[in-house]
Formats: C-alpha cells, structure tokens, sequence
C-alpha cells in the first residue's frame, strides 16, 4: 500500500496579485485596485486542490527561513498536504510570483525562483516519491531543477515501474523547447498543456501536435481549451469536451492547475475519461470564478455530490453538443 495517492514536485512560489483595469505597457501608469495575496506553485495549486477533494497528498520542493515560506507551509498544513518532502534552506529567498490581473480576468505572471533553483534531488526525496501512486510535476526557471526532476523520474521508472507521472509544463518548460522535454514525454502518463502553449511546443495545430507528442512515448494528453473546454487523446481515442459556463471569469490564474485537480483526481478514482474530462472542466470553473489559484478550489468530493444534478446535466449536455456542434467529438 502507498502511503501517498500523488506527491506534487515543483517551484513553491509566494503569489502577489495586482488586481487592475488593464495590463501595463512601457511608460504606464496605472492604479492597482486590489492586492491578492496567497501561496503558489504549479504542481502546489494541483496538489492542493487534490487534498481538497480528499486525496492523501505531499510535495518535494525547497522554501527558505522567511514569512513567505511560513505562509506556505501553513497553507499546505492546512489543507492536509503532507510537507515531509520540502527542503528548507537558510540561504536565498522564497519564490515569488508577482502577477497582473486585468478586468476580463487574463492575467500575466513575473517569477523569480528564489531557492526553487538550489532544489537538489536526495536519497531523501528518492524515497519519499516512492511513496506515492502518481507524481505530479511542474516547471522550475532553472535547467539544473529540469535535470533534477529528469533523473527522479528515470530512478522511479527503473526502481517503481508502477508510480506514474503527470507534467503541466508551463510557458517556462515550453519555452525551453521540446528536446529538452524529450526525457519526460518517454515517462509521461498525463500531459496537460493549454491550446496556445502546444502550439508552441510543437508549431502545429493542437490535434496535429497531439498526434506527434503520442509517437514521442506519452499516453494521455490533455490540451485545455479555456472557456471551449478541453481535448483529450490516448491511443487512437480523442474526445473534445465542452466545458460548464463559469459563474463569471475574474481571474484566470491557475486554472490549468485546477483542471489538472479535477482530471487527475478522476483518474485516480478509476473515472473514464471523458468523467475526467468533465471534473477538470468544472474545478476550473470553480476556480476562475475568484481571484487567486486557490480561493476556488473546491474543499472536498461533498462539493461534487452536492451538485450531482447539475454534474449530470453537464455529461448529458456535453454528448448533446457533440451530436450537433462541428469539431466537438473527433475520432482518428
């Protein structure tokens, strides 16, 4: 028996949000109306989100001996997520997201890792991960941390060939281009990327792009589509799921994340994935429906139960859709 269902690995950030009228430009000025302040992290804002929903959870990371690394912790203390795997260090700050959120919700992010890039895997952290059923990663600024989570997935592989590992790589991943995430498409059971980062990764339209990251090794890709929904493929089965209408978007901050939460939190309960596909639709929506990535998360699978009716509604309305709306089922 594993002692973790998933154990989340990636930079730990200190989010600061500017809530404003519109994005700054060069030689702006412009009147900051609110400031949101909580923990961050990719691969956190997932894991948190999955303690939440019930799941047994912890995390590999590195913060320092600073106010912001207390929040942290404690928000992770809070929601249940265990903290044996982090690293605390005395040297260096802990990472910062500092971000800006316009009135229609779209938001753009500044990073600085702090000692996110002094994160060095160990017997420690080795033996922690093998705790878990999943892993769930996401991006670090720095090379080197790539590297590190590279070689913790290769010694998995060889030494737990039955964990399995999920990456939401980010713009900072995607950016470094796909030969340097060659190394994690081979081990990689879930991918999640947004429509406009696959493009990137790969130049192609996101079903074309699909078609060719499968060849590379990987075995479910999700390809989230903001407020269209999702794309799901594995093997020769792809699925386009419409997505359950936000009660309103005021800040679109993690909620890639949130998908991830709900998706994997399906996966994890044995759910096809077309139900995957749905949870993750509907705790983004949750999500973008307040300010911050974690303020949304739902707490607890009561959420689901409780509004079973409107669950129901949403897979009916969904194959519904796909009977009449071009590109919504497609089938290779």
């Amino acid at each position: 028996m594993k002692e973790f269902d998933i154990v989340g690995f990636g930079a730990l950030n200190y989010d600061r949000l500017h809530i404003v009228n519109k994005m700054p430009e060069a030689g702006d000025e412009i009147v900051i109306r609110k400031i949101v302040e909580d923990a961050g992290g990719s691969a956190a804002n997932t894991i948190v989100g999955l303690a939440r929903l019930g799941l047994k959870t912890g995390f590999i990371g590195m913060v320092s001996f600073d106010d912001e690394a207390r929040w942290i912790m404690e928000r992770f203390e809070t929601d249940k997520v265990d903290t044996r795997g982090i690293s605390i260090t005395s040297g260096g700050r802990t990472g910062l997201c500092e971000g800006y959120v316009d009135r229609q919700g779209e938001r753009a992010l500044t990073i600085y890792p702090g000692v996110n890039d002094m994160l060095e895997i160990t017997d420690i952290n080795l033996g922690y991960a093998k705790k878990a059923k999943f892993i769930h990663l996401s991006s670090f600024v720095s090379n080197k941390q790539l590297k590190e989570q590279i070689s913790l997935i290769r010694k998995l592989s060889q030494e737990e060939p039955k964990i399995k590992f999920s990456l939401t790589p980010g713009m900072i991943y995607v950016r470094k281009g796909i030969e340097k995430l060659n190394p994690f498409l081979k081990h990689c059971d879930v991918l999640f990327l947004a429509e406009n980062e696959i493009k990137l990764l790969t130049g192609l339209e996101y079903r074309h792009a699909c078609n060719a990251l499968l060849k590379k090794g990987v075995k479910i890709i999700v390809v989230t589509l903001g407020v269209k929904g999702c794309y799901i493929i594995s093997g020769n089965k792809s699925e386009f799921i419409g997505s359950r209408e936000p009660k309103k978007v005021v800040d679109t901050t993690g909620a890639g994340d949130a998908f991830a939460a709900g998706f994997l939190y399906g996966l994890l309960k044995n759910q096809n994935l077309h139900k995957c596909g749905v949870y993750g639709n509907w705790v983004a929506s949750e999500c973008v429906a307040k300010y911050g990535a974690r303020k949304g998360l739902v707490y607890s699978i009561n959420n689901f139960k409780h509004s079973q009716v409107s669950l129901l509604e949403i897979l009916k309305n969904t194959s519904e859709s796909a009977k009449h709306t071009v590109d919504q089922r497609i089938t290779n």
